[in-house]
């Protein structure tokens, strides 16, 4: 299984504050790797080196082995590496298939003269490019509310939206910022059902932050777990849940209980 990214030593610091301290991590190919850890922890900070929002003082991220840290967020963007965000930021008054259509801006070849011009090329590309977005928003069960608003739509379409904008940039690595935040229970199982599919069918790796451990140990294929910026723990649920650095640190031991008896709990 080949590996989609590879970071190493990876340290974030914010003056005095370090943030992400000499992280090793490994993504494969194929799977959904959750990264976990108590408020703080320096999971969102790991997210925003991968994407080149933040630039890491020290280390190594190597995408398909290619080395990233120091680009542009466009430049990695346009490698195959997209992300959702713990606060969906969509465009408000646009519609939904508005807001895919601007994802996949950086894949268009038509230039200033083909818009000025409106000229057959442009027109193809332009129809192309409707029909991905239609064919996006269906994938991810939106299909019927490409003309809506996206402020009028619901939390949980508003959230299956902004994973379909993602997809527009045909990421090979999905970064999802705790995409089941504030979902009701029907929802949650509809979010879990559809990462299982980004992974199965479309075969796109995904790395995945959230603090509802009955998603994380459900979906994941491998746990990773940070405190204050360190890597503590990692492995696949299983072996996260019987961790005693991880229970110590994170989970707690009423938390590790009620999971084994089916119960969702959302930690902190």
């Amino acid at each position: 299984m080949e590996d989609v990214l590879i970071v190493r030593q990876l340290t974030k610091r914010f003056g005095g504050l370090i943030a992400v301290k000499q992280l090793d991590l490994t993504i494969k190919e194929k799977t959904i790797h959750s990264v976990i850890g108590p408020n703080g922890a320096g999971k969102t900070s790991f997210f925003n080196c991968i994407t080149g929002f933040y630039k890491p003082e020290e280390g190594d991220i190597r995408f398909m082995g290619q080395p990233i840290r120091g680009l542009r967020l466009d430049q990695i963007a346009r490698l195959g590496i997209a992300r959702t965000y713990q606060n969906i930021r969509l465009f408000a008054n646009m519609t939904a298939l508005e807001n895919v259509l601007i994802g996949m801006h950086g894949h268009l070849h038509s230039n200033p003269f083909d818009a000025l011009l409106h000229t057959p090329r442009m027109r193809r590309e332009e129809q192309a490019a409707e029909q991905e977005a239609q064919r996006l928003l269906t994938f991810v069960g939106m299909q019927g509310k490409e003309f809506s608003v996206a402020r009028n739509l619901s939390y949980g379409d508003q959230r299956r939206l902004e994973i379909a904008r993602a997809l527009a940039l045909r990421p090979q690595l999905l970064l999802l910022d705790e995409p089941t935040a504030g979902m009701n229970p029907r929802e949650t199982e509809e979010m879990i059902r559809l990462t299982r599919r980004l992974r199965d069918e479309l075969e796109t790796t995904i790395m995945l932050i959230e603090h509802d451990m009955k998603v994380v140990m459900t979906i994941s294929d491998m746990i990773t777990v940070l405190d204050f910026g360190e890597k503590i723990a990692e492995g696949r649920p299983e072996e996260i849940r019987a961790d005693p650095r991880v229970i110590e640190a994170y989970l707690g031991t009423s938390a590790i209980e009620d999971h084994g008896h089916g119960t969702a709990q959302p930690v902190a």
